[in-house]
């Protein structure tokens, strides 16, 4: 399982064009649920192996948090349409060790295709993404996690 709370502030590099380049900064909060499928990902020459899979088969809640920085390539279909690829790479804090990945320090980088419309001033936004979690080899449990998602939000200019 997985959840996430984000928030979004975009800078337009060249507004109005048909095609727009965008940064944004977007510090999330992630919520996540894991367990151990697969025992023998824990190997029997890990130091204390059986009690690692003991440890790592019982399901935790983990908490990620993110500063994710994104470029967006957009394509203003129609004054209200646009279609979009973005990439995001963040530095984030994890909260609990994993089989896959140690607690602490990590990267995550997410890419996506999206969607656009603009309902006088509320853009709603559908973005299937792909999601990469590691921390780079900076600590020793580095396997990461992959996830697909699938956000709908309603984007609203301050």
């Amino acid at each position: 399982d997985n959840s996430y709370v984000q928030a979004q502030v975009y800078y337009t590099l060249n507004p109005g064009r048909k095609w727009q380049y965008q940064i944004a900064l977007m510090p999330e909060v992630n919520f996540a649920s894991h367990k151990l499928q697969n025992l023998y990902f824990v190997t029997p020459d890990e130091p204390d192996y059986e009690y690692k899979r003991a440890i790592y088969t019982q399901q935790k809640d983990i908490r990620e948090y993110i500063l994710n920085v994104a470029f967006f390539v957009r394509r203003n279909i129609t004054e209200d349409f646009s279609m979009y690829a973005m990439f995001n790479v963040g530095p984030m804090i994890t909260d609990t060790e994993t089989e896959r990945l140690s607690k602490g320090f990590a990267f995550c980088d997410v890419f996506a295709i999206g969607a656009s419309y603009d309902f006088g001033g509320v853009m709603l936004d559908v973005r299937p993404n792909l999601r990469h979690v590691s921390n780079g080899g900076l600590q020793e449990s580095n396997s990461g996690f992959n996830s697909y998602n699938f956000t709908f939000s309603a984007i609203v200019p301050f």
